[in-house]
This record gives C-alpha cells, structure tokens and sequence, in this order.
C-alpha cells in the first residue's frame, strides 16, 4: 500500500463490500450445506472468511472504518461463543497494528510539520513504524537528549478519510448488523462521528496527556508518558515499554490479569475525580502493564522477572478522545448505584427520571426499573467479582432479546446527551475487563472515587449545602421564599 486511500469512491466500495460480501458467503455456505458438510462447519468456515475480510478492509482504510473496528473489538466478549471466536483473532489485531504507511510519507509529514531539518531534533529514527492505529501510526525514537520517545505521525488526509468513511457507515449501519450480531452500531458510528475533531487535534490530545501525566507523576500504580513536543500532525511524547494489555488477555497469567484489571477499574474511577478528565477510548492497544519501577525492587527482585505481580503498573496511552468532566463523575451515578443496592426502587427511579434517562412521557415501574437494573450493577454488590465473557454474555443475551421484559423496558429508556460518552466508556472498560477473565475489587474503587456512592459523601455534601445557605442567610438576612408560577429547572444535558 502506498498511501492511505483517500478517493471516496474507492473508500465507499471497500465499506459497501462489508454486509455485500457477508450475503455472497451465506449463500455460498446454503450451498455447502446442500452439499453434504454439517451447518456447524460450515458456519464456522463462514465466519471465519467474514472475519478475514472485516480486519483486511478496515485495517488498510484506517480512518473511521478502522477507529469502528477498535470500538466494536473490546465488545466481542458479549457475542455468543460461536460467533465470536472466529472474530476474535481479526478484530484484536486492530488494537496493535494495521498495514504501515511508507516511510517517504511520514518523512513528508515531518518535513512539513517540524521542518527540513527534522532529523535534528532526533539522534534516532526508527522509519518501521512499532504500532499503526485509526488515523496515525507511531515510531520509536531517540529524542536529542537522549530520551527514548513515541512519535506519533497522523496519516495525510485523515481527517478527510475519517468523516467519509463514518458518514459511509452509518448509511448502512443496519446492513453491517450480521457482521456484530446482537449490536446496535449505529449509535457507536455516531458517537465516533461527534468525537472526530477533537481525534485529529493533536494539540487538544497534548493538553489532555499533559494534564494526566502531571497529576500521576508519582503515582505508584498508573504511568502516563509526558509529552515532549507538539505540532500539528505529530506528537511525540516518552517512550514507555510493558506487555501490551491484548497480549495479557491472549497469554497472560492468572495475577497479571488481575493485576491489569484492577488498574483498568482505578483509572477509570480516579481519572475524573483526579483530572477533571474521562480517557474516552478504553481499547486494549492503548493500555501496557509496566514491571515496577526499579527503584521500588527488594532484594532478590530483577528486572527480567518484574518483581512481585502486584506491583506492576498500568501504562496509557493515546489522550485523543477524553470526556471533559470539571466536578469528576456525576454524582448522580453514585447516589443510583447506592440506592439500588439498597433496594430503594423509588429513590433509583427518582433520580433517573430527574437526570432524563426516563422521558416526562413515560411511566414505568420503579419495581421493574430496579429488576432490569440489578444483574447489571451485580459487580458493585460483593467485595470481589470475577468478570467474564459468560457473564456479560448473560447480560447482552437478556437485553437483547425482544421476548424478555428487560428488552422491553429497556427500550424505553433514555440516554441524555451529557451521559453518552461516560455510558460508552463504562461499558467498552467491562468489555475489557471480561476479556481478561480478572478478579477486580470493583467497590473499593468506586469508595474511594466515585461520589455518591458512599451515604456519607452525601451527608457531608447536604451538611455543607445547610452551612453554606445558613451562612449565606446570616450575613445578608435573606428570606428565602417559593413563588408561585416560577418555572421548573430542565434536567441538566450539556
């Protein structure tokens, strides 16, 4: 390949091949059947072909087709055991790598973006690139001081790319439903499409690394590379090695699953409440578990062997797309999952039709919304709980079927604008933590971050509220009175 295809046309008949392709195999495995070989190798075989084809096209297009198969990938865990294993290995591969643009193009990018002499500001280049994602591929460097760096080159025209090829797919969304059975995929398309500016800025994505790398500089768990230089089209930011967390979940142990997956549920809880930021693309290929720092080894610990498992960090990467949350998670996330836990079905409902996710409009059964709630919260409720591709299959099983009374009430609810992307972020971070198989002490996460989970944090924040208004009271003598006909606030959805 040389160059990211950029002719609509020719991107558009790549996509539309996608569903073409799956109904020629199917009737083309009708016809095996007739022959005499069995439904299940056959469909096997079909499958398999699919999946080939899915990771060839969306991989060689990059741009929205591929940034698609990285969001569908931390999902395949929720498929059916025979859909999902032929797809498994195709869509994993999205996470890490991805046919490479030339190395004349990316010279071209850097010539452009940090000028002819751009090989001044390295004392290594490495022109193989280590990883290709959706709209940029990274090479490893020697930055001119020495430090070892990521240098992150977006691919030309990738923009263009990006927006056509996700106004391409959302087209015929439903005609790409047999490729992720059981997946309602045009709300991702859109989804991907709202976040496509702030993708492609890499001054934006700077900012975000930077702010993240200051607040866990001395963390003891997670690492965040500092950013060294940014210009437009390039990034380029420390280097940090580990085991890329696709392979954990291919080959890694029992206590490094754990492990990663503990840190996944922290980072994800402690970002908000620590940054005022959700990392919003919570796919494998942007996650590494790092050996413990060697200052931190005891006696008898070497570098080959990472020292004790529990002391691995957690590496992240990729600040493209983050979710910017000034007062942490909604408190109102916490005070639900609280009162569901609690049995306060009245309460759950209260708060959900405050916060919109229940429309004026509707009518529903407290009782019931607390019944459809349940299974799903069920790793809030003990003190450890062990993720799984069964148990999560259990859920989209019970969800998605038309006959069952979740999926009927579950079609009335409703997603406001300002919870899409923490809802998205929440449900990929179970998917990943379900591919690992992990062992995650979920609650002592949400204790320690999430407000409202905890009674106290909302009495102290009442407590707080009385002083304030009683305080507010005192210095001015304000009455405060209810008037008639004042008009009711909407529901908050920024």
């Amino acid at each position: 390949m040389s160059d990211l295809p950029r002719k609509a046309v020719t991107r558009t008949a790549k996509l539309a091949a996608l569903p073409l392709g799956f109904a020629g195999r199917a009737t083309w495995g009708l016809g095996k059947r007739i022959g005499g070989k069995s439904a299940e190798l056959v469909a096997r075989e079909v499958q398999q072909r699919t999946a080939d084809q899915l990771f060839k096209t969306l991989g060689e297009l990059k741009g929205g087709a591929m940034k698609l198969g990285q969001a569908l990938s931390v999902f395949e865990s929720a498929l059916p055991e025979e859909i999902a294993g032929p797809y498994r290995a195709a869509l994993t591969k999205l996470q890490e790598a991805a046919p490479p643009l030339p190395a004349r193009t990316v010279h071209g990018v850097l010539t452009e973006r940090i000028g002819e002499d751009w090989r001044e500001y390295f004392l290594e280049f490495e022109d193989t690139p280590a990883a290709a994602a959706s709209i940029g591929q990274v090479h490893r460097a020697v930055w001119h001081d020495g430090r070892e760096v990521a240098v992150k080159v977006q691919y030309p025209g990738a923009g263009e790319a990006l927006l056509s090829d996700l106004a391409q797919l959302s087209r015929f969304a439903r005609l790409l439903g047999p490729l992720v059975p059981g997946m309602d995929i045009k709300p991702v398309i859109k989804e991907l499409r709202d976040r496509v500016s702030e993708e492609l800025d890499y001054e934006l994505e700077a900012q975000a690394q930077q702010e993240h790398a200051a607040e866990f500089e001395d963390d003891p768990d997670v690492v965040i590379p500092q950013v060294v230089h940014q210009s437009d089209q390039v990034l380029v930011t420390e280097w940090i090695d580990g085991i890329p967390l696709s392979e954990v979940i291919a080959e890694g142990t029992a206590e490094q699953r754990d492990r990663a997956g503990q840190l996944l549920a922290r980072f994800l809880f402690s970002g908000p409440a620590r940054t005022g930021l959700l990392h919003a693309d919570p796919h494998p290929g942007n996650f590494r578990l790092l050996p413990p720092a060697a200052e931190g080894q005891t006696e008898g610990q070497t570098e080959e062997d990472g020292g004790p498992v529990g002391s691995w960090r957690l590496g992240v990467l990729d600040f493209g797309t983050v979710d910017r949350l000034p007062g942490g998670l909604p408190g109102n996330i916490g005070d639900s999952l609280r009162l569901a836990l609690e049995g306060d079905a009245a309460g759950v409902y209260g708060l959900l039709r405050e916060e919109g996710f229940v429309k004026e409009s509707i009518d529903l059964d407290p009782d019931a919304v607390l019944d459809y709630l349940l299974p799903i919260i069920e790793p809030t409720q003990v003190e450890e709980f062990t993720f799984s591709r069964g148990w999560i299959r259990e859920q989209a099983a019970r969800i998605a079927d038309p006959r069952s009374p979740a999926h009927q009430l579950g079609r009335q609810l409703n997603l406001p604008p300002s919870y899409v992307l923490i809802h998205r972020v929440t449900l990929s971070t179970i998917g990943v933590l379900c591919q690992l198989g992990a062992t995650v002490r979920l609650r002592d996460e949400l204790e320690a971050w999430l407000p409202g989970f905890l009674a106290e944090d909302t009495e102290t924040e009442d407590t707080e509220t009385v002083d304030a208004a009683a305080e507010g009271t005192e210095a001015e003598g304000a009455e405060y009175v209810e008037e008639e006909g004042e008009p009711e606030g909407e529901p908050v959805q920024a």
